[in-house]
Order: structure tokens, then sequence, then C-alpha cells
């Protein structure tokens, strides 16, 4: 599998929309009480406990519980998953917060955060050749995945610095080609993630100018699932947040049962156990509920969803017939709005990660 198929973070409303238009109607989640569902991840290193709890029967423990059947399906493309989940074809799926608002969000797909899983903390970056000031940006060709949390990431370091986009030039570049193009003599700025990122810390003329450790909780990793379907059938919910912090409770451990879980992970993911847990060390993991509920419960994803849906419109990621920012409403935990009450697409919802940490599942 190549980096490629992992880790896009561009946007694809356009696919998302004319894969909505060309499924029947039959195939599309539905806003009925049912008692089989299906769910879609991709591999990175925030949504590997979902393959671990798939493979180990976690997740068929706890939807038995609930007298339901949940399909975990892995998606070697992380986009279109996020597509597939936007036709109808899955109940929920792996995203980053920015990538829920801007595709199936922006579709019109009503999108809830079921689980906050984690944030990155330094597994994506901003790398320069010869230099570790990142004011030397300026005038440089900045080679990243157009339009994806790279390009958000670039954008928030470059206004720490006075700078726009004005005042570099970017080139698409697969993820896939980051590591070679930075190799070449030309190249001098790129913007990537693990385990590119690791890859480039290695070498002797590379300096990390930005991470997103310093822009702590704004790229979200998130299992987010339909709304209506959610609402119709919380035993969905219950059985995905159950199931997620049992195999959080494992894989957490320093004991063998929790380095075999990681282990398993890392070579699921394409990698080692050290490997796995050089990624873990640059992401902040919420093992715990009760750090997932004051996470989001905080004001922290206000301010993270103003910039983000900024950038999003700015880039045209909230499709044509954004007028401005408030096009898509955002609802938090505590009810509050961000955008257009009327059109509330994309949710925060802490209600089963607070059942999970009250025992309540």
């Amino acid at each position: 599998m190549s980096n490629s198929s992992i880790r896009k973070r561009f946007a694809a409303l356009a696919v998302s929309l004319g894969l909505i238009l060309t499924v029947p109607f039959s195939t599309l989640a539905t806003a009925q009480e049912r008692d089989s569902f299906r769910i879609a991840w991709s591999i990175y290193v925030g949504w590997m406990p979902w393959g671990y709890g798939e493979a180990e029967g976690i997740v068929r423990k706890w939807a038995d519980k609930y007298d339901i059947e949940i399909e975990v399906v892995q998606i070697n493309d992380y986009i279109e998953s996020i597509n597939l989940y936007t036709a109808g074809s899955f109940d929920g799926v792996t995203a980053t917060n920015m990538d829920a608002l801007t595709i199936p969000a922006a579709g019109g797909v009503d999108t809830t955060a079921l689980v906050v899983g984690d944030f990155s903390d330094g597994n994506d970056g901003v790398v320069l050749k010869g230099t570790d000031s990142l004011e030397d940006i300026e005038g440089k060709r900045v080679h990243l995945v157009e339009l994806s949390v790279s390009h958000y990431l670039l954008a928030r370091a470059l206004e720490s610095v006075g700078m726009t986009e004005r005042d570099i030039r970017v080139v698409n570049t697969s993820d896939a080609d980051i590591v070679a193009a930075f190799n070449s003599r030309d190249v001098e700025a790129v913007v990537t993630w693990n385990p590119q990122l690791g890859e480039l810390r290695r070498m002797n003329d590379a300096n990390v100018v930005f991470d997103s450790s310093q822009i702590p909780g704004e790229i979200m990793d998130l299992l987010v699932v339909n709304t209506e379907v959610l609402e119709a059938n919380p035993a969905f919910g219950k059985a995905l947040a159950g199931a997620w912090y049992e195999i959080m409770s494992i894989m957490q451990g320093d004991d063998e049962a929790g380095r075999e879980a990681r282990s398993a992970m890392g070579d699921a993911a394409g990698t080692d156990l050290e490997g796995y847990e050089a990624q873990l060390a640059s992401t902040t993991m919420f093992y715990d509920p009760a750090e997932a509920v004051a996470f989001v419960e905080s004001g922290s994803p206000q301010e993270t969803m103003e910039s983000v849906r900024q950038f999003a419109f700015e880039h045209g990621l909230l499709g044509e017939r954004a007028p401005n920012p408030d096009f898509v409403g955002i609802q938090f935990a505590d009810g509050s709005i961000l955008g257009s009450e009327s059109n509330v697409k994309f949710r925060f919802n802490v209600d089963y990660m607070r059942m999970a940490r009250d025992g309540e599942l």
C-alpha cells in the first residue's frame, strides 16, 4: 500500500456529491431502526485500534451485547472511505475534523463526531532544508498535498510569523513523493505527516520549523457517524463507544497485552512496535473517556472549527453554493452553533463518551 492511499486529506466534495447522485436510494444510510451497520476506517496511527478491535472480536462482542451487527471495513484510500460514507455505503467512517466538515457535512450529510480519539501533537510538520528559521520560507516553493491538513498546517504556520500564502508558492505533491522530492536539489520546503515526517527528521539537512504540537487540538482524528442513523439507533453508538474504550484500556497498558496490541497495530500499519510507539508519542490519545469528554466540552473545538471553517471557505472547500463560512452549521457539546442554525450538518456529541466515562454502557 502506498502512503498516498492512507492519509490524503484534500477535499473531494465534488466526487462525494457525484457518488450520492449515482448510488441507488435503497443503498443509502437511512434513518430507520435496524440491527446491521457498517463503519469504514483507513490506516493511520489513531485509527489502527478499529482494525485491532475487529480482528480481536472486541467490536463483535459489544455489538452482540446490544443485539446488533457492526461490520468494520478497512478502505485502502482515505478520501475514498469518506466518499463512500458520504454516499451512504457506510454508517460511519474515520476522518479528521476538517475532512468531516468539508466532505460529508458540506455535501449535506448530517454527521456526528461520536468518538474524538486523539489529536495530532507533532505528527504533522513544516520542514525546511538548510535553515531552522520558519521565516526563511518566504518566497519558496512549498511541496505538500494541496487542500489537505498539511495545507491547513502551512496556513497556520505562516500566520504565526505574519505571512500568508501569497508569500510562498504551493506545489501539489503526493504524500508518497514528498521524501523523494525533498531529496532533490531544487526542493527546499515541504509539509507532511508521519511516517514521512519521521524519515525527514533523520536527514542531516532537514529542519522541522513548525509542527502540529504548536497548534494542539486543531487536527483531530474522529469516528464520525450519520446523525440520523445514530438518533434512530442509539445501540449503534453505545456499542461503538464501548468497543473503542475497551481497546483503549488494552493498548495503553505497559503489560504484555498492551505491547501485543500495539505491536499488532504497528504490523497492520506497515511498521513495528517501535515505529508505532514513535507515532503514538507525537499523538495525544484520549485513552480515558473522561479526557475526551473534557476536551470536547472545553472551548478548544469551537476555536479550532472557527479557524478550520475560515480556511475551508477561503479555499473553496465548502462548495460553490457557500456564500460565506457560515454556510454549514457546526454544533458543539454545549448546544452552541457556529454558522447556520438552519443548516447544521456537523455535530460534536459527548453523550456516548460520557456513558463510557460513567460506566453506563
